[in-house]
């Protein structure tokens, strides 16, 4: 296990973007998916909640899942009432709002990708007896490769940078919820600028490359068929 503040900031960090991205993944597929299908007139309603992280404050979102997840929230209330432990400034609490937060980096370019991939390869399929989870699995994710590329890579990417949604959900404790932007802004405040450098370097220098390789991998993997 790490021993110095910054290994366990680092490990905590990669840790928690890792799980979000896996998670986001898992439950951004088949909502995007179905955003790309549905003719339903209220998606725009879904998109719209799906998109509001991209513009609400940070701090306002954390603080109201802050509100949901603590031992008085709908949550956090109701796993009191079952003997187990609210799930504010815990590092489940920081998973659920990492989730929230990176939705719209997941969904949003999964659904482009399905969209760009058409009706004909899917119609195709069909003739050929394919069930609907046949043509998903089959068809449409294989030409959504690029979709996916861009979706993971983001979503892990930004949960690296988060400050504001864990912070409210987590508070600052080392080892626990310590993420290393908040362990920057620490650095900062105690005007250790020489380990706050290293570490804000690193990041810089790892989100760049994460960002380069997507970019590189889109284009050798065009979305859909050409």
């Amino acid at each position: 296990m790490p021993t110095s503040p910054e290994l366990a900031a680092v490990w905590l960090t990669l840790k928690l973007a890792a799980l979000s991205m896996a998670i986001l993944m898992v439950l951004g597929g088949p909502l995007a998916w179905w955003l790309s299908r549905t003719s339903w007139r209220g998606k725009v309603v879904v998109e719209a909640l799906i998109a509001l992280p991209l513009v609400l404050p940070p701090t306002v979102l954390g603080f109201y899942l802050l509100l949901m997840l603590g031992p008085n929230g709908a949550i956090g209330g109701t796993l009191e009432a079952l003997g187990l432990r609210h799930l504010a400034f815990s590092f489940t609490g920081l998973v659920i709002g990492s989730v929230f937060y990176s939705l719209p980096f997941a969904v949003q370019p999964l659904q482009s990708a399905f969209q760009a991939i058409g009706n004909r390869p899917l119609e195709a399929a069909a003739t050929m007896r394919a069930g609907p989870v046949d043509r998903f699995f089959t068809v449409a994710l294989p030409l959504a490769r690029r979709g996916i590329i861009t979706a993971a890579s983001l979503s892990f990417a930004h949960t690296l940078g988060e400050f504001g949604v864990v912070l409210m959900i987590g508070g600052n404790i080392p080892g626990k919820t310590q993420t290393l932007s908040i362990l920057i802004y620490d650095q900062t405040e105690a005007m250790q600028f020489g380990s706050a450098h290293m570490l804000s370097a690193s990041l810089l220098g790892f989100s760049f490359l994460l960002l380069l390789g997507v970019y590189a991998m889109n284009r050798r993997f065009p979305v859909g068929l050409k």
